[in-house]
């Protein structure tokens, strides 16, 4: 409970001890200050302790209408006890009146509290004079005014407490909720971070440890049919092992997720270079890198994206193409860089692309949309293939 909700729980405790404080303020000025008999205090104590009994018997009861008129009564007959029970315990008709009447109702109720007061305060009802009817008049009136102007900014200041603790009440509710919600982004977010990182082992293995593996395998059997001896075979175990030592190193690289090696020691159009070079001496066809438009550094990502999908293109032209030549051409543009790969081999039916359960084209699809850029394919049987990847040019930080 907050300390505005003990406030307003001690002043409904208040309101409901005013009544009875007044009452006994009144008796008592009353019985100390007026020069009457016994019996008239005796009768005095009688009608004040009726009151008490009616305020405590209906004053929580729902016949409001009824509690308000009998206590407007008997202020009227302690009124005529004596004035202090105008000056004080009348204010109890005006709170009961307001509170608990709606309408033209409540002001009824002021008004008639408020003539009974002014009677009782002058001593009786206005000589018949214009003078002295419009003297009690004016008091009325300006007695029922004050109240129901008070009365009405109490009400505003309720009506607008009451708002802030239901808008309080929503922020809170609200702040509940985006508790649970963000509790609930935390977990998709570690979900998705996890099925991102094992989307991004996956690829990592397949452009590496995949084409290494293979390349180890057909080097080992190309080793296996030049025979036990020779220059061929011991060729063929050589370039095995270097493939295993790269293979090893892409590996440890993937696991820390640092990109290519060959990215380290050399720019990208030299990279590709390479990896074209080291690609056309594996599998003994032709290759050829070209570079167009002024080459800069590229942000990081980008450039192990160009790379990694020249690497998995050239593998897929090595498994499937049987072609006879290759070529790469990197575009530097104002605004993209594009990596076009084109192969004279005998190329593949687009709709049928998928139907071999490769990863390969997956793999490059989805390297170039996390960029947001865009891969094209074209291919028909006996046709060739080729393969364009563009991608925003953004510029190296350190550039």
């Amino acid at each position: 409970m907050t300390s505005l909700d003990l406030q307003e729980a001690r002043l409904e405790r208040l309101q409901a001890v005013v009544p009875y404080l007044l009452l006994v303020v009144s008796v008592a000025l009353a019985w100390l200050t007026d020069g009457r008999s016994l019996a008239e205090h005796l009768l005095m104590l009688g009608v004040a302790a009726v009151t008490a009994a009616w305020i405590a018997l209906l004053g929580r009861s729902r016949h409001h209408a009824l509690y308000v008129t009998g206590l407007i009564v008997l202020i009227g007959v302690l009124c005529g006890q004596g004035i202090w029970f105008a000056g004080f315990f009348a204010f109890t008709g005006y709170l009961a009146s307001w509170h608990l009447l709606s309408g033209k109702w409540r002001f009824a109720g002021v008004a008639a509290t408020a003539t009974i007061s002014v009677t009782g305060f002058t001593g009786g009802l206005p000589a018949p004079t214009l003078p002295a009817i419009l003297t009690h008049l004016f008091f009325v009136a300006a007695i029922t005014s004050l109240v129901a102007l008070f009365s009405l900014v109490g009400e505003v200041t309720t009506a607008r407490s009451t708002e802030r603790k239901r808008m309080v009440a929503q922020l809170e509710e609200a702040m509940r909720e985006n508790a649970v919600l963000h509790t609930q982004l935390l977990l998709q977010a570690r979900e998705a971070g996890v099925l991102d990182e094992r989307q991004r082992m996956a690829q990592e293995i397949h452009d590496t440890l995949a084409q290494g593996l293979t390349g180890i395998i057909a080097q080992i059997q190309a080793a296996t049919q030049a025979g036990e001896t020779g220059a061929r075979w011991r060729g063929h175990l050589d370039t095995a092992a270097r493939l295993a030592r790269d293979s090893l190193a892409e590996a440890r690289r993937s696991v820390h997720a640092i990109g290519p090696g060959q990215l380290e020691t050399a720019p990208l159009p030299e990279a590709l270079a390479d990896v074209v070079a080291g690609w056309s001496g594996l599998h003994a066809v032709p290759g050829e890198m070209i570079t167009t438009g002024t080459a800069r550094p590229l942000h990081p990502e980008v450039e192990q994206t160009l790379l990694r999908i020249a690497q998995e293109a050239l593998a897929n032209v090595a498994k499937h193409a049987e072609a006879r030549r290759v070529g790469l051409t990197l575009s530097y543009m104002e605004d993209v860089v594009t990596l076009d790969v084109r192969d004279d081999g005998v190329g593949f039916a687009l709709d049928r692309a998928g139907e071999g359960g490769g990863f390969g084209l997956t793999s490059m699809r989805k390297r170039v949309a996390r960029l947001a850029g865009s891969l094209e394919i074209e291919s028909e049987p006996g046709g060739g293939t080729a393969i364009s990847a563009t991608v925003p040019a953004v510029a190296r930080e350190d550039a």
